[in-house]
């Protein structure tokens, strides 16, 4: 039986709020497109995972793409998803045959969504519109100045347009002048620093909490200190103590008896998450996602195994994977204002050592990325059936996190 795996891109829309994720199947941990039939890529995505809830998990509650061929279409591998949360996507098409608009049609009848890719602006295409949410367009394929007409032309149908494959801020900006609503890439990974940007003393006093779980024992009474100059944190202190507290009721009478409370290994955790949270915004919340599920993944594939010795600092280092885009700021000079341990300065900076392979391996696994994944996994003898649980399950972990 061939395993598969799911990594996924984000699409987000002009205010970079997530509107859902493009599931990329794969059959290895190569993270690359296996040479087989889409159709039976998408059927054995979707046995081998959305019956087992587990794409709902990895779309975090979002609408979740999928492609679909004419043989899928056909044989009605849609109508397992709920409508409300799947987005159709036509692969594999040239031309628009009179069997494919009656199969749109018919999907369009039912209520589900419907995007086409690999569009090309010939006009062959036009007969889909009344029936088509969204159209996806490669802006390495088609120049993006060549869309101004088919703006106009889809703007009766209410037809969104997607951008794939940017990767750059600069270039979502001059997109959304153009007409797109919607992005796919890897730009909000990517940092855009600002030479001479300093901190603001929030931004200070956020790093300054998270430095505090570096220290062994933890100094409860100074976390409680920084955390009550900000009502933000007191109430989502308190908030995490009642979701982990076993008992009815739990009487608090001072922050550092909440603080005490959690116990040192939840409270490293949660007053991290805190105050990562405290510096991001709306328009970072993918990123903080992204940051915080590479966290708990790389923390779950660290519990055991050859990346066992660096365990205690997977949480940490997954974390602030992404504080450089976060900041704004060269990573180089973000360690400065932290006392981080070596292997974790030398991860973040460097992606170099143990932790940086972990680091590596856990990002490119979850996006799709880089080519050095399923090298790394047999270089450390890790079962890829476990990293894909431990996904699926990271994946459930962010979804419920309600800070």
């Amino acid at each position: 039986m061939i395993n598969t795996y799911i990594a996924r891109q984000a699409i987000l829309d002009r205010n970079s709020e997530t509107i859902g994720y493009e599931l990329l199947f794969r059959d290895s941990v190569d993270n690359k497109f296996p040479e087989l039939d889409s159709c039976i890529a998408t059927s054995k995505l979707i046995i081998q995972n959305h019956i087992h809830g587990d794409i709902e998990a990895i779309s975090m509650g979002k609408l979740a793409f999928v492609n679909f061929t004419e043989r899928c279409l056909i044989n009605k591998f849609p109508l397992m998803f709920d409508k409300k949360s799947v987005v159709i996507e036509l692969v594999g098409y040239k031309t628009v045959s009179p069997r494919l608009l009656k199969i749109v049609k018919f999907y369009h009848g039912k209520g589900y969504l419907i995007a086409l890719t690999e569009y090309d602006l010939d006009e062959k295409w036009d007969v889909l519109f009344p029936y088509l949410h969204m159209i996806k367009i490669d802006i390495d394929v088609i120049n993006a100045k060549r869309i101004a007409p088919i703006v106009k032309k889809i703007k009766p149908f209410n037809i969104k347009l997607v951008a794939e494959k940017v990767e750059t801020n600069f270039q979502l900006q001059s997109l959304t002048e153009v007409g797109f609503n919607y992005y796919q890439g890897f730009f909000y990974h990517k940092p855009e620093i600002v030479e001479g940007t300093t901190l603001s003393p929030v931004k200070m006093q956020m790093l300054q909490l998270i430095s505090e779980t570096f220290n062994a024992p933890l100094n409860f009474q100074d976390i409680a200190d920084i955390i009550s100059r900000d009502i933000n944190l007191i109430v989502g202190l308190l908030k995490i103590v009642n979701n982990v507290s076993t008992s009815a009721t739990v009487e608090i009478t001072s922050l550092k008896q909440a603080a005490t409370y959690l116990g040192e290994e939840k409270l490293r955790q949660f007053i991290s998450i805190l105050a990562l949270s405290k510096l991001t915004t709306s328009h970072d919340s993918e990123i903080f996602k992204q940051a915080l599920l590479t966290a708990k993944l790389m923390t779950s594939i660290s519990a055991k195994g050859a990346f066992r010795e660096i365990n205690d600092y997977a949480f940490i280092t997954g974390l602030l994977s992404s504080i450089e885009v976060i900041l704004s700021m060269p990573i180089t000079e973000i360690v400065k204002t932290m006392p981080l341990a070596k292997p974790v300065e030398i991860a973040l900076v460097q992606h170099e050592g143990l932790l940086g392979e972990l680091l590596n391996l856990t990002i490119n696994y979850i996006t799709g990325q880089g080519d050095d994944v399923k090298e790394l996994i047999e270089q450390y003898s890790i079962s890829p059936e476990f990293i894909q649980q431990e996904f699926i399950a990271a994946s459930k972990w962010c979804y419920e996190m309600s800070y």
